[in-house]
């Protein structure tokens, strides 16, 4: 069991983590063609276990317990748990414990479902949990569980808010069981952080979580070994170990899976140094200025999908005409296309309000999965350079890559993996081939009432966003509350604009909006309230409705565009009909969208467009047709992508296998 590994590891090693053993041809083939019996095979084996039925036997010697003998079983739990790990009978009773704490400390007892799902959760695979079925609460049974075992947990989620929010209203279980709880956030010192990660569960979010391991690996060297650390303590030179702020890798919870374990991962986590140089800020000026020059389709075309820019060769023979004024650096045409091609990508491709805010002047990123801000986070090789001049911001100084690492890589360093999320049977077969996680889907506690209006596609943007605001002006009379998604800060205002116009009272919360984000959360339920929201609103987000509300039929979603995984998509739809409350969802998408723009052939935009003008019913399910199609392509070339950086890490490690890791 997991937790006779965590003890046989912890006492030889003071930083836990697993080792990743290279893997040969002849491995990978055997696994791959194993892989779909193994998967099943693991999924049924914890089916199998009758871990409700465990569960409720112990029910009756459990409740008539006063809170001190709770407590006290508990302790002795703990003692069991320690000395025989985590068998069946004493994690189906510490799960029976737990219930009984939550009922107690917050008034919500676990249905069995979730009893299931932590059980799931607790033999390493991942909970495929409908939204709004209380994976929050059910994260506690084998978090507690483990904590009990002597197991440090890692919880971690997507973004700082839910990470605080799920400590804050989760803590008294853990508190009644005699355990504590940290919670780790962006604007922590490291003092705090190590305090955080010392308790017996730490919440925390996936991008905090990975950069505190790359600053341990920065503070004792790239490659910590268990002897090298063992060594610097025996002899008293803990240099290192003093910075450290994570006791290792051992039991890492994942929420919303797919978006952190998948989505996040096309992207290595990078932490650059400044080397205090300002760079030349008449060089980067120049750029700008001989990029305007440029006419697109003509010197230059722009591939939406990648982000990328590529000069032509008429854009050459202009750009190296044009050089020969500035001379130096410029007589090189390796260097001045390199230039050109950043300043063209910071002019065209890197656009205000979608991809980064200006706030305090100071150009920030925005995350596109998450909507928020990421502090602290620059891009690279002159790029953000540029893009400060673009905005008439003051330029930061260059940075200097010192450690790199995959999310793939990361997270099959935990001693033991599980996570949960709503949306995971289309991944879930690169859940298993990258991370080794089987999934298991969970029944609902209660009948899903949540109905699906269907999916409406506009020619224009200007004709989406009309039926937009007319659609909630429609359900705004009936005192129905919509909620409104967006993908991006220019979006969510462009549509709050038309909202004001019409005279529709409402909030809007995006990045700009970030400290008020839970009062607007708090009431975005309420009879005849109007939500307009980017991907803040998504994952993770409950909204909460009355009785009221319930009768006028419950929360409506509107989603105004798709995104690059339908996956994210569910999870806008599953911020309404939770926990079996009645709501509705429906999209409204255009041609002229990005995804449709980046990832569809012209023609067949063009198609749909002419048959708009012939007959609007063959129009619709062409352009539904065209929309799912983009959509699809965009989730191949992602998951290209994904594989693509997983393989290059493994043969980079292979190539440098004699000096140490690829970190």
């Amino acid at each position: 069991m997991f937790s006779a590994r965590f003890q046989q590891t912890s006492i030889r090693s003071p930083y836990l983590e697993r080792d990743l053993p290279r893997i040969g041809w002849c491995d990978r083939m055997g696994a791959a063609m194993a892989r779909p019996f193994l998967r099943r095979a693991k999924a049924w084996d914890c089916r199998r276990a009758d871990i409700v039925g465990a569960v409720n036997r112990y029910d009756q010697s459990i409740r008539p317990l006063p809170d001190e003998g709770l407590r006290a079983l508990a302790s002795e739990l703990r003692a069991k748990l320690r000395r025989e790990g985590l068998v069946f009978e004493a994690s189906a009773k510490a799960f029976a414990v737990v219930r009984e704490a939550a009922a107690r400390a917050i008034g919500k007892r676990p249905f069995d479902v979730q009893l299931f799902s932590g059980w799931v959760l607790l033999n390493g695979l991942v909970a495929e949990m409908a939204t709004g079925e209380g994976k929050t609460l059910t994260a506690v049974l084998p978090a507690a569980t483990a904590a009990l075992a002597g197991v440090p947990v890692h919880i971690i989620t997507v973004n700082d808010y839910l990470a605080a929010r799920d400590a804050a209203a989760m803590g008294p279980i853990y508190a009644m069981l005699g355990l504590s709880v940290g919670v780790v956030t962006h604007d922590m010192e490291p003092s705090a952080r190590r305090a955080a990660y010392g308790c017996d569960v730490t919440y925390c979010t996936n991008k905090e979580v990975a950069f505190d391991y790359l600053r341990d690996r920065l503070a004792v060297g790239k490659q910590p070994h268990r002897v090298q650390l063992e060594l610097r303590r025996y002899f008293g030179r803990d240099v290192g170990r003093d910075r450290i702020v994570l006791r290792g890798l051992c039991f890492g919870l994942v929420d919303e899976a797919d978006s952190v374990l998948i989505d996040e991962a096309k992207v290595p986590l990078i932490i650059s140094g400044s080397s205090g140089e300002v760079p030349e800020k008449s060089l980067y000026e120049s750029a700008l200025l001989l990029a305007r020059e440029l006419v697109p389709g003509e010197d230059f075309t722009m591939n939406p999908r990648e982000r990328s820019v590529l000069l032509t060769s008429m854009g050459k023979a202009k750009l190296a005409a044009r050089a020969q004024l500035f001379g130096g650096l410029w007589k090189g045409p390796r260097r001045r296309e390199a230039l050109v091609g950043q300043a063209l990508t910071a002019l065209v491709v890197f656009r205000r309000d979608e991809h980064y805010l200006l706030r305090e002047g100071k150009v920030q990123i925005i995350d596109e999965y998450t909507g928020r801000i990421l502090e602290g986070r620059s891009w690279e090789q002159g790029l953000h350079q540029m893009i400060e001049i673009k905005e008439g911001c003051s330029v930061t100084p260059l940075t200097n890559p010192l450690i790199r690492l995959t999310y793939q890589r990361f997270f099959r360093r935990y001693l033991w993996l599980a996570g949960m999320t709503g949306t995971a049977r289309e991944v879930s077969k690169e859940l298993w081939s990258v991370y080794r996680l089987a999934s298991v889907r969970i029944p609902t506690n209660r009948p899903i009432q949540r109905v699906h209006w269907g999916e409406w596609v506009f020619p224009t943007g200007e004709d989406k966003w009309k039926a937009v605001t007319a659609r909630v002006a429609a359900l705004h009379l009936k005192g129905r509350p919509v909620l409104i998604g967006t993908r991006s800060v220019s979006a969510s205002e462009e549509l709050s604009s038309r909202l004001i116009a019409a005279g529709l009272p409402h909030r809007v919360l995006n990045a700009r909006q970030d400290e008020e984000e839970a009062a607007i959360v708090a009431c975005a339920g309420e009879q005849g309230r109007v939500t307009v929201a980017t991907n803040m609103a998504g994952r993770g987000t409950d909204i909460h409705i009355d009785k009221a509300v319930a009768e006028l039929g419950g929360l409506h979603v509107i989603a105004t565009e798709r995104h690059e995984a339908g996956r994210i998509d569910r999870q806008l739809y599953g911020r309404c009909g939770r926990q079996g409350d009645p709501g509705s969802c429906e999209a409204f998408v255009s041609l002229e969208d990005e995804l449709v723009q980046a990832h569809q052939r012209a023609w067949a935009g063009r198609v749909c467009r002419l048959m708009f003008s012939t007959n609007r019913w063959i129009a619709q399910r062409i352009g539904v047709w065209v929309v799912a199609r983009a959509q699809r392509r965009a989730e191949r070339w992602h998951a290209n992508i994904r594989r693509d950086l997983l393989k290059h890490e493994e043969q980079a490690e292979s190539s440098l296998a004699f000096s140490g890791t690829v970190e």
